[in-house]
């Protein structure tokens, strides 16, 4: 019974500037995308962040909306928002699927995302998760993305190196001389 499990949740994080976050949400089922919008907003105003909203028409778009803001635009973090109740066909997979693949690349490569689409069999299901007094999943997905920019800005703030660093242009040059060079 997940409905009696408790979770931690970390602690908000607390910022020196501020930060700016765009939500991008899919409103295919308003009522859901309302709420998860609401939870999203207050989580982020709690911090003292601010925020700008957009909306796309599908959850598959919204990581294309995403990958447009991060390469036009100058926000700090993202909210993915939106909701997929499971149909009679295999759609509901590939949307599932890859809107989840997508964000996560970007992530990868640096973006910091909170993924909140639900992706849920049955309204009941995506009404509870959406619910800002219940589970809460847009705040949790604004949460996510605060944590990943608190930790961007404490790592991009670093002014010593962490791990390996490559070699120094004269080094090799040196090497290569000494027919030492490696690839």
């Amino acid at each position: 019974m997940a409905g009696h499990e408790t979770h931690y949740i970390l602690p908000r994080p607390e910022f020196d500037k501020p930060v700016k976050l765009l939500i991008v949400v899919a409103p295919y089922y308003k009522d859901i995308a309302d709420n998860l919008v609401a939870g999203a907003q207050a989580e982020i105003e709690a911090v003292g962040g601010s925020w700008e909203l957009v909306e796309v028409p599908g959850a598959l778009e919204v990581p294309t909306a995403i990958a447009m803001a991060d390469r036009m635009c100058n926000f700090d973090g993202y909210v993915a928002l939106g909701c997929v109740i499971r149909g009679e066909t295999t759609h509901y997979d590939t949307v599932c699927n890859d809107s989840s693949r997508a964000i996560q690349l970007m992530g990868l490569q640096g973006a910091c995302i909170g993924n909140g689409i639900l992706t849920v069999e049955n309204r009941p299901q995506a009404e509870v998760r959406a619910d800002p007094a219940a589970m809460n999943k847009g705040g949790g997905a604004a949460a996510a993305a605060l944590h990943l920019i608190a930790l961007s800005r404490k790592w991009g703030a670093s002014t010593k190196g962490v791990g390996f660093k490559p070699m120094s242009e004269s080094i090799l040059l040196a090497d290569k001389g000494n027919g030492t060079a490696s690839a």
